[in-house]
């Protein structure tokens, strides 16, 4: 498989991870948003789930229509903001082993991004 072959996979399903944690917060009811995560305000959990679902979009439309290519980087480091976020609550809340899945998703994040600024036209 070619190298930008796997790039697609991985965005893909980087996107659809972000598209449904985000569209779940977003559909949840305050209470029990402010009950998963009670250090958080509930509109700020709001706002991290529009960035989640504005960063999945973002993953994967810019680079597919060719239209203004490099906001699919962006869009990538972005979202590493966002899992360095949840790597801290996730610390704080539950414990560090469980912050291994946004730091894997995290590193996944930044080959995206760094891959996709190699290869963005100019």
């Amino acid at each position: 498989m070619t190298k930008n072959r796997v790039l697609w996979i991985v965005q893909a399903l980087l996107a659809l991870l972000f598209l449904m944690a985000g569209g779940a917060k977003l559909a949840m009811p305050a209470g029990a948003l402010a009950k998963a995560a009670p250090m958080l305000s509930v509109a700020f959990l709001r706002f991290v789930s529009v960035c989640e679902v504005l960063g999945a979009i973002g993953l994967i439309l810019p680079w597919l229509l060719r239209i203004q290519p490099r906001l699919t980087p962006l869009a990538a480091c972005a979202l590493v903001v966002v899992m360095i976020g949840a790597i801290v609550v996730t610390v704080m809340t539950i414990g560090a082993p469980m912050a291994a899945f946004p730091a894997i998703v995290g590193v996944l994040l930044v080959w995206v991004a760094y891959s996709r600024f190699r290869m963005t036209p100019v």
